[in-house]
């Protein structure tokens, strides 16, 4: 129909180079006529590639797992790779190998584990490339990279800002005890802390929410040696802005760590995956 070989058709829908403008527009109008559209299954068969890759993620909405997954889906995307995505429950230990497992069955030709809370050591070996974010490798592979998202850095640079404004210490707000970042921004705190000499308050534990923020919030603002709080995220940073234990007046400021849109309907504004506030 579009007057070329089986070739020339597979090389304009595969999207190769060296195919003259006519001939790519013949064959994409053929194609359109006759309602052709690319088989990946095929394709998969005949190159023993499935052009996919597999994601192990916690089923969780909260902003930053569920913010990750877009910018892992659209670089995906962008390199022509399909995602193919598994969801684990926070305390089943079984679930990331079962994960892991049934997107090597589906002939995965990569993955990447975005798996934010520690469920100890996984006894599995993987043959593709693993690419671990925010996390520790927690299982064996000779292709296996761990990269970090800088919460640590980025915890301890809020808190030495809050320290240069001339405040004689920092509290803590944290997150839930078995989230990596929770403890790399813990750890940032009290690094900043200790390089300077200054007293490691008590640490109020939440569970990213807005709520726990403001039921910490409450304890913290009756303390009148509290001047400034580094929240772990920046749900529970708005708590204790709303806290009504807060005297009056108070002023609040963020330092912003990670603009997103999110922070322009914040009351108050806030930004991150931590906000920082001081009186």
């Amino acid at each position: 129909m579009a007057g070329v070989s089986q070739k020339t058709v597979s090389r304009v829908l595969s999207g190769e180079p060296y195919v003259s403008d006519e001939v790519h527009r013949r064959v994409l109008e053929a194609a359109g006529e006759l309602g052709y559209r690319l088989n990946s299954a095929a394709r998969a068969l005949a190159s023993g590639r499935t052009r996919s890759i597999g994601v192990v993620t916690l089923g969780t909405a909260l902003y930053g797992p569920a913010s990750l997954l877009i910018g892992v889906e659209r670089a995906a995307r962008d390199a022509g790779y399909a995602l193919r995505m598994v969801n684990t429950l926070e305390g089943d230990p079984g679930g990331v190998v079962g994960a892991v497992e049934s997107l090597l069955e589906q002939g995965v030709d990569g993955i990447v584990v975005s798996e934010p809370i520690d469920e100890g050591a996984v006894a599995l070996s993987v043959d593709v490339p693993v690419l671990v974010l925010g996390a520790p490798a927690t299982f064996g592979g000779t292709r296996t990279v761990a990269t970090g998202v800088g919460a640590e850095f980025l915890a301890r640079t809020a808190t030495e800002h809050l320290l240069d404004l001339g405040h004689t210490t920092v509290h803590h707000l944290a997150g839930p005890e078995r989230w990596f970042a929770a403890r790399d921004r813990m750890e940032g705190w009290r690094s900043a802390l200790t390089a300077r000499g200054r007293e490691r308050p008590a640490v109020p534990v939440g569970d990213w929410s807005a709520a726990s923020g403001y039921e910490a919030g409450r304890a913290l603002a009756a303390d009148g040696d509290v001047t400034a709080v580094f929240a772990a995220n920046d749900d529970m940073a708005s708590g204790p802005a709303a806290a009504p234990a807060l005297p009056t007046p108070y002023r609040w400021r963020t330092l912003v760590v990670w603009v997103r849109k999110r922070a322009l309907r914040s009351s108050p504004p806030s930004s991150g995956p931590c906000g920082c506030w001081r009186r």
